[in-house]
């Protein structure tokens, strides 16, 4: 049997998969990650990679693997150019690395467009030729499809949308460098962020330096006026995203994916701020990822 060996290498874990063609993971296994730089995520990779050909083994004939991976990355020729929003060091092979040491040949993509592809060729794709792929997680990004085909850009950054400016007032400063952006104040990154500013650090790990968003939104939920302030503008906030890209590409699906949009508390507020005229032309309406929150990645690393 022909399997696709799927690496989903996120913030914090790294998965390792074997799915077969229709996209049914055949076995799994889970790893730490915590990279500090581009390099040691590739060590973490090939050392995970060996582990799991030693430990879990094949169900059938890995054809290729496919690597999902944070930040910019350019899938034509293989290299993974840098883990944030602009270039580090020198462009690593990563492809060409994988590949030698799987044996087989790889490939890699950007991890939310490859979660795109996932629902392209998998998911939403069967009904839905023009989409946008939203995940709300650590970050703020997104994977537009349209008319069928996933869109990359001249420089592999399409779908930074975490970096669009919703707030000319702002004066935080954002990790791109510039002050404003929608990343800042929705996502597990924003979160972090305002409850830093409002001085709310008994909500924040000390050990990662990020906040947990449900004790946020439960906090909110008990009348806590500085965490419903937080939530509050999150919510108008990327309901303010969600329509200048349905302003841009539009499509006729939003999926969403990613832990925090996992929560309805929040869900029905950003919905409550979406425009009807805005969203019409979004007929299939804003839908969660076809797939659990625990294998999207990895079958999309598989696509």
């Amino acid at each position: 049997m022909e399997t696709y060996l799927g690496m989903d290498f996120g913030g914090t874990k790294l998965l390792i998969g074997e799915v077969d063609a229709l996209g049914h993971v055949l076995r799994s296994k889970c790893y730490v990650t915590a990279a500090a730089d581009q390099r040691q995520a590739v060590k973490i990779l090939r050392s995970s990679l060996e582990d799991y050909q030693n430990s879990v083994g094949y169900v059938g004939t890995p054809a290729a693997v496919g690597v999902g991976i944070v930040g910019i990355v350019d899938y034509r020729s293989g290299q993974w150019i840098s883990m944030c929003t602009g270039p580090e060091n020198e462009p690593i092979p990563l492809a060409e690395m994988i590949g030698d040491a799987a044996g087989i040949p790889c490939f890699i993509e950007n991890d939310v467009r490859s979660s795109a592809m996932a629902e392209l060729l998998l998911g939403q794709g069967r009904y839905t030729r023009d989409f946008i792929y939203l995940n709300v997680g650590t970050g703020l990004a997104a994977g537009f499809v349209v008319d069928g085909h996933l869109i990359h850009g001249a420089n592999m950054g399409a779908g930074e949308v975490g970096h669009m400016v919703v707030n000319l007032t702002d004066t935080l400063p954002c990790g791109c460098g510039r002050r404003g952006c929608a990343e800042n104040v929705v996502s597990g990154i924003g979160f972090s962020c305002q409850a830093e500013h409002y001085g709310l650090n008994d909500l924040i790990n000390p050990e990662n330096g990020r906040v947990d968003s449900m004790k946020l939104f439960d906090r909110a939920e008990r009348g806590d006026e500085t965490c419903e302030k937080i939530i509050d503008q999150a919510a108008c906030t990327l309901a303010c995203v969600i329509m200048n890209l349905v302003r841009v590409t539009d499509p006729d699906t939003i999926i969403y994916g990613g832990g925090i949009l996992s929560d309805d508390r929040f869900l029905l507020r950003v919905k409550s701020y979406l425009e009807e005229n805005t969203m019409e032309g979004v007929r299939r309406g804003l839908i969660p990822s076809t797939f659990n929150s625990r294998e999207a990645g990895l079958l999309g690393a598989a696509s």
